[in-house]
């Protein structure tokens, strides 16, 4: 891989992860602002984490049109096949159900409480991980886990001190479950989905980055489409909107709101797991959840104890340990690219192929 290319890949991996902070910060919060004052629909909270497939599909035709103007009429329309259109499909059901279950969380419990839970995600990832698409761990990487694991463990001393008011036993506990079983979908998810990249017979481009995501949004959006006709949200929309707190403009407005930011978190995952990997992504969603729980306290005066602070800095720390991992490696890398280098005939292969 040339210089140029080496840059582009990082450019759309940092983009990609500013992306992913967006949505993972954001949705949880704007999701549980929805529930604080008069939402009470799961699955709506669950569709609204897919619907915005659309704005995909705008980026998609601009990207369309570019790649007709510079690579000219004889490139292929699509650029998934059959058997990736079926994998992601396939995934999308399951990205759905991982939706609906994680809804669970800011509906019966704090945002600080919730995010605690679905920290275990990052251990189901490592797990599938090394099952499924053979991850390698270095000691950087075990090391960031470790730290990142302990770090979102330490909120959980004090969690029942943030169990709101008048929730029963019953519906904390079952938010608990359901936010436990959203942690395990998306460790499975994250490196399913870097199986469907591998087994790709072709360079992975941006295009096709782009259309995976649609595609697993649309049938996610079947999926939770079905489940709220089954539990018959549509008919209460309006009536939620008259009742709620903030006022019938801003609930439609949270709902739209809601849409838009889920959709980075998606564009980050599918983008991050192609150009770094689905370890790099659950380090990176790891990450993330201490800064929400401090946008938690912040916005919506959540407690905030010694034991979150801990958590933010054990984090800090895991992430500083996979990037210095990560940085040692390259660079041993490029080391034996430069004792052994590539042939140029090879090198000139990749140039455009991201795009």
């Amino acid at each position: 891989m040339d210089n140029q290319s080496s840059k582009w890949r990082k450019f759309i991996l940092v983009l990609n992860c500013i992306t992913l902070g967006i949505g993972y910060c954001g949705g949880p919060l704007i999701s549980r602002l929805y529930f604080l004052h008069g939402g009470q629909r799961i699955w709506l909270s669950s569709w609204l984490a897919c619907i915005g497939w659309p704005i995909v599909l705008i980026v998609l035709i601009v990207a369309y049109f570019f790649r007709l103007k510079t690579q000219g009429s004889d490139t292929n329309f699509f650029c998934i096949t059959r058997q990736e259109f079926t994998s992601s499909a396939a995934l999308g059901i399951l990205v759905g159900l991982a939706g609906y279950l994680y809804a669970w969380g800011p509906a019966k419990l704090p945002v600080s409480t919730s995010t605690v839970i679905y920290a275990a995600q990052l251990g189901f990832t490592v797990v599938f991980a090394f099952l499924i698409v053979k991850q390698k761990l270095t000691s950087y990487s075990v090391n960031a886990v470790v730290l990142l694991i302990v770090g979102a463990g330490t909120l959980a001393l004090r969690a029942e001190s943030d169990r709101p008011e008048g929730e029963s036993t019953k519906q904390y506990v079952l938010g608990f479950v359901m936010t436990l079983l959203a942690a395990a979908s998306t460790g499975l998810a994250l490196p399913l989905l870097e199986l469907i990249y591998i087994k790709a017979k072709k360079d992975v481009t941006y295009i096709m980055i782009l259309e995976i995501q649609m595609i697993l949004n649309i049938f996610a959006s079947a999926f939770c489409t079905v489940g709220m006709i089954v539990n018959k949200d549509f008919q209460v929309i309006s009536r939620e909107a008259r009742e709620f707190e903030l006022g019938k403009a801003k609930y439609y407005l949270v709902l739209i709101w809601s849409a838009i930011i889920w959709q980075f978190s998606t564009l980050g995952i599918v983008g991050v797991v192609q150009y770094g990997s689905s370890l790099l992504c659950g380090i990176l969603i790891a990450l993330l959840l201490p800064l929400t729980e401090l946008l938690g306290v912040v916005l919506y005066h959540e407690t905030f104890q010694v034991t979150k602070g801990l958590a933010i800095f054990l984090s800090l720390w895991g992430f500083v340990s996979y990037f210095y991992g990560e940085m040692k490696q390259n660079h041993k890398k490029k080391r034996e690219e430069e004792e052994n280098p590539i042939p140029q005939t090879e090198m000139d292969q990749t140039d455009l192929s991201v795009i």
